[in-house]
C-alpha cells in the first residue's frame, strides 16, 4: 500500500488546463488579482516524460532571507507571490536559517545506518495498520510502472508529538494520522533526537512562512485570523516527517527507468498544507559527495505546461505549497506536480541519497470550507461544502486505492 497520504490522489486523466500569466508590478506589492476558477493545473500524466537529450530550463527557487521571514513587519508579498502565487513554481526556499545545517547533516546522516538494521529490526518498526505510514516502510509503494518501489526506504514520525491521541475509535478511524510514532530506542537511540530536533525547526520556520502566505492572501480574500494557515497548522497534530534513504544506485536500475523525469520519485501533487524539505545528501562509500549527474533532482511542471528544473541550496529549507492549501486559499496560492529524477551514467553507480521531507497539514478534525467554485476533488466536496481533513484524507483514498473493510 502506497503511503501517499502527503501526496496529491489527483486524477491525472482529468482535462488540462492553464492558468493565467500575472502582470505584477515591481514598483509596489498589490492586492493578488483572483484566481481564474475556471482554469486548473491539473495534468495529465502521459506528458511528464522528456528526453534526456533535450535539455531543460534550471530554475533557482525564489529565496527568502530568515532575518526577513521572521520579521513580522516585513512584506513578503511579492515574494510570496513570486514563489507561491498562480504564476509561482509553487516552491521558495529559506536562506540562513540557524542551526539548519547541522542539524541536516546529523538526522541525513542517521538514514544509511537505519537501512543497514537487521531485517527483524526493520520489521518491528514497521506499522501496517497506518498503511505504512509510521515507522519503516520499504518496497510498500509502487512505481510508475506498477513494480514495488525497493530503490528506497523510508521512516515516518510526528515530529511533535510522540501519541496524539489515546482515543480507539480515532486511532481506528484515522490509523495514518492517530497512531503512535515507533522509534528504535535499542538499535539506533540517536535517530529520535536527530528527527524531532530537524522537523521541530522546519515546523517553525514553517510557520513564519505560513503567516506571510496569510498576510498575501488576506489582500484578496476576506479571512479570519483563526482560518488562515498559520493557526490551522499551529493547532494541528497530524504533521509527519519522513526521513527518506535511496539505496546505492546500480547501472541496470538507471538503464531500466530509461528517460523517467520521475524514476525516483513520482510525479505528484503534495496533498496537505505546506511541505518543507531538505536538499539531498549524497554519499559513496558512505564518504560524503556531489550529485554526480548535473541532470537529477526535482523537476516541476509549471501552469503553461512547461517542466523545469528547481535548485535551492544545501543550506536552505525548500517549502513547498499542497492542495489543501490551495483549495483553502481559494487559489492565491497554487501546488505543483512535482518529481524527483534519479542520477544516470557510471558515475551514478554505487551512490545513495539522503534526504527529509515535513508535511505540515490540517488536524484530522480540522474543518475544511470549500468555496462554491472549487474545482479539485470536486466530486468528493458534499452539498454543505464542508468535511474534515480526515474524512476528506480517507475519501482521496478510498477513491483512489480502496476501501478500508
Amino acid at each position: 500500500m502506497p503511503s501517499l497520504l502527503y501526496k496529491s490522489l489527483t486524477d491525472y486523466n482529468s482535462p488540462l488546463f492553464r492558468t493565467q500569466l500575472l502582470n505584477v508590478s515591481a514598483a509596489s506589492p498589490p492586492s493578488p488579482p483572483p484566481p481564474n476558477r475556471n482554469l486548473s493545473c491539473r495534468i495529465t500524466s502521459q506528458s511528464m516524460s522528456c528526453s534526456s537529450e533535450t535539455p531543460l530550463p534550471t530554475l533557482r527557487t525564489v529565496t527568502i532571507p530568515y532575518y526577513e521571514l521572521k520579521d513580522k513587519d516585513a512584506d513578503l508579498s511579492l515574494k510570496i507571490e513570486e514563489g507561491f502565487g498562480p504564476n509561482g513554481l509553487g516552491i521558495l526556499s529559506i536562506t540562513d536559517v540557524p542551526e539548519f545545517p547541522s542539524l541536516r547533516r546529523n538526522l541525513l546522516c542517521l538514514s544509511s545506518r537505519l537501512a543497514a538494521l537487521p531485517e527483524d529490526v526493520k520489521k518491528e518498526l514497521e506499522d501496517p495498520q497506518s498503511r505504512y505510514n509510521f515507522g519503516w516502510s520499504h518496497g510498500k509503494e509502487q512505481l510508475e510502472s506498477g513494480k514495488p518501489d525497493l530503490l528506497k526506504g523510508s521512516f515516518y514520525a510526528n515530529p511533535l508529538i510522540d501519541v496524539p491521541t489515546n482515543d480507539t475509535y480515532l486511532i481506528q478511524r484515522y490509523p495514518s494520522y492517530c497512531g503512535a510514532n515507533i522509534w528504535p530506542l535499542a538499535a539506533l537511540p540517536e535517530l529520535e533526537v536527530a528527527f524531532k530536533a530537524l522537523g521541530k525547526l522546519i515546523f517553525d520556520v514553517g510557520l513564519m512562512v505560513a503567516y506571510h502566505c496569510d498576510q498575501y492572501v488576506s489582500r484578496g480574500m476576506k479571512m479570519r485570523k483563526d482560518e488562515g494557515l498559520e493557526q490551522i497548522l499551529l493547532r494541528s497534530r497530524c504533521h509527519k516527517g519522513r526521513l527518506l534513504y535511496y539505496f546505492p544506485a546500480q547501472l541496470s536500475n538507471h538503464e531500466e527507468n530509461g528517460d523517467s523525469m520521475s524514476s525516483w520519485c513520482g510525479w505528484h501533487t503534495d496533498h496537505g498544507s505546506l511541505t518543507g524539505l531538505t536538499c539531498a545528501m549524497f554519499k559513496r562509500n558512505d564518504v560524503e559527495i556531489s550529485c554526480p549527474d548535473s541532470a537529477a533532482g526535482l523537476y516541476i511542471r509549471t501552469r503553461s505546461g512547461e517542466i523545469v528544473k528547481a535548485t535551492f541550496g544545501e543550506n536552505e529549507i525548500a517549502y513547498q505549497i499542497g492542495e489543501t492549501t490551495e483549495i483553502l486559499s481559494q487559489g492565491y496560492l497554487c501546488a505543483t506536480p512535482h518529481g524527483v529524477r534519479a542520477p544516470k551514467g557510471k558515475e551514478a553507480s554505487g551512490v545513495d541519497r539522503s534526504t527529509f521531507a515535513l508535511f505540515m497539514q490540517p488536524d484530522w478534525d480540522e474543518k475544511l470550507k470549500f468555496s462554491e467554485d472549487v474545482y479539485i476533488h470536486k466530486e468528493l466536496i458534499p452539498s454543505n461544502d464542508s468535511l474534515t481533513f480526515g474524512e476528506y484524507s480517507e475519501m482521496l483514498l478510498d477513491k483512489y486505492y480502496h476501501k478500508k473493510t
